[in-house]
């Protein structure tokens, strides 16, 4: 059987400082790779792809390799909301429509705001995975006051510095927030450089190795839940014992309970979660590592891998 894996990127495959999208294709690649040999992973369309006969074509996010490659089977791995609009704008809409197309989805979040208009053939979800890098850690029950902030998105982290700035950092001076994956030089009214004197630091983005140390040297992760479908970084987080604080919103709330996160109702609960986090106990805080822990092992290949084999007829 001819597979291939498809996906836009401009970076080089090889590059340390893949998003999780491109990982998650490499991954599940070399993992059926290992399954049937004539396994193939791309982000350019050459002529040799194009003239090629494939059996499986998996493209994530883009359906217009369907109008240009010929394939039996049809796999849409949606990893982002597809609003009718952009996948207009994008040119996806035609393909979509005209093609028999299998749709994997990562979340029942994100089936259920993916639009009824789409006629696919198959809706299916299957989970994303932890890569290597999150599996089988060597973790530190002993953690520092450190907080870590890694969604790209914004919406909501001017709140939290506030907060840090106005009550965190006056009472505990040791304790250090990590902002991880944000590109802009200011937060809101805040300009980046002149947080550190409050013990809030700005990181831009760095690999997964890098992401892992400070995640098992800390003590939680913010991540509100605003436009999530899935958020990797959440299971990443708690692989390394790490608990989430959050709004629980979109996909978030599909990968959260209260044993290995802390929900807020409203900003005002932030300052008192993070005292709460700040002061567990010894014997709370070994518990509640060891939870995240022991949930994130269900995202771990291994466990997934049986579904693709399935959607692949393997």
């Amino acid at each position: 059987m001819n597979i291939l894996f498809y996906f836009e990127t401009k970076k080089n495959l090889r590059s340390q400082n893949l998003g999780g999208i491109e990982i998650l294709n490499i991954d599940l690649f070399n993992k059926i790779k290992k399954v049937n040999y004539n396994t193939f992973l791309t982000n350019n369309l050459s002529h040799k792809i194009k003239n090629k006969k494939w059996d499986v074509i998996i493209s994530s996010n883009d359906a217009k390799i369907f109008n240009q490659v010929l394939t039996k089977k049809k796999i849409l791995w949606l990893h982002n909301i597809l609003q009718i609009e952009k996948a207009f704008r994008k040119n996806q809409l035609m393909s979509i429509l005209k093609n028999n197309i299998t749709a994997v989805f990562n979340s029942n979040y994100l089936r259920k705001n993916t639009s009824s208009l789409y006629n696919f053939n198959n809706k299916i979800i299957v989970p994303n995975f932890l890569t290597s890098h999150f599996q089988n850690l060597k973790l530190n029950m002993h953690r520092n006051p450190h907080f870590v902030w890694s969604v790209q998105r914004t919406k909501g982290l001017e709140n939290i510095v506030d907060i840090w700035i106005k009550k965190i950092n006056p009472i505990n001076s040791k304790a250090k927030f990590f902002i991880f994956g944000v590109s802009n030089s200011k937060i809101g009214t805040y300009d980046l450089k002149k947080l550190k004197k409050y013990n809030i630091f700005f990181k831009g983005r760095v690999d997964r190795s890098t992401l892992k140390k400070y995640y098992l040297n800390s003590m939680g992760m913010i991540c509100l839940g605003y436009d999530e479908t899935f958020c990797l970084n959440i299971i990443e987080a708690y692989s390394c014992g790490l608990p989430v604080i959050s709004f629980g919103y979109t996909a978030v709330d599909e990968i959260t309970n209260r044993k290995n996160s802390f929900i807020m109702n409203d900003y005002s609960d932030f300052h008192k979660i993070f005292l709460t986090i700040l002061y567990l106990k010894p014997n709370q805080r070994k518990k509640m590592i060891k939870y995240c822990v022991n949930y994130s092992k269900k995202f771990y290949l291994k466990n997934i891998i049986n579904q693709w084999i399935k959607i692949l007829n393997l």
